[in-house]
């Protein structure tokens, strides 16, 4: 009955956290954290990813806007780790936003699989993520060419897991609930979103952390998906 997949792009084709720490580990060198008293970068690295996914967390609830999650996460960061207001680096922000999205690192097996699904199956991208930074991240790491549609929450004026985004998204695809299906790796934006909404879905869970109850369907690997469509 599937013939429209629709994927989440960050942490679950796009590995945002191995691309993320890469950026950072280059910027905490560029700027010479460690002369401001950051001594770890690993330390440096781990509060800002709690930062930020929590950031983001209440940016899909709609609880924050784009630029409110921006200004903060790194500001939060510095101020946690010791750095007074004055001394964080105006530039780190922009820095980040502009090198993050030219890293490449997907999750294992993306190439494989999104070769096969695209050619039994029509896909398409439903993101929270911004909009310059998601074409971005689309171009340079080869993915334009498996995907009909991209559709961004900026352009639809609501983010997953809101009813709206499903609805643009199964219009602009020309698709009906019944025959698609969404994967990603946020139970509340994605799976729940899609299960309100009347989709199927897979949770995404790379990292293997307890199902929930209300969750049918999860994968750990994009590789399993080859053994179900």
């Amino acid at each position: 009955m599937i013939k429209h997949i629709f994927f989440d792009l960050d942490h679950t084709i796009w590995d945002f956290d191995r691309n993320a720490e890469e950026t950072l580990k280059e910027l905490y060198h560029l700027y010479e954290l460690e002369k401001l008293g950051l001594n770890s970068c690993a330390d440096f690295i781990v509060t800002y990813t709690e930062n930020n996914h929590n950031l983001w967390a209440e940016y899909h609830l709609g609880r924050i806007t784009k630029d409110q999650l921006r200004s903060e996460r790194f500001h939060k960061t510095f101020r946690q780790l010791g750095i007074k207001p004055d001394k964080i680096p105006a530039q780190f922000e922009a820095d980040y936003v502009r090198i993050s999205p030219t890293k490449t690192h997907l999750f294992l097996g993306s190439e494989k699989v999104l070769a096969y699904l695209s050619k039994r199956y029509t896909l398409h991208i439903i993101s929270n993520g911004f909009k310059e930074t998601t074409l971005l991240k689309m171009k340079i790491s080869g993915l334009n060419p498996y995907f009909q549609n991209v559709i961004i929450s900026e352009d639809v004026g609501v983010n997953k897991p809101h009813k709206a985004i499903f609805d643009y998204a199964l219009q602009k695809a020309a698709a009906e609930k019944h025959e698609s299906i969404m994967i990603g790796d946020s139970l509340e934006a994605d799976i729940r979103g899609a299960q309100a909404y009347g989709m199927k879905a897979i949770f995404f869970n790379p990292l293997k952390k307890e199902k929930p109850g209300d969750v049918e369907w999860e994968i750990s690997s994009l590789e399993e998906l080859l053994l179900h469509f």
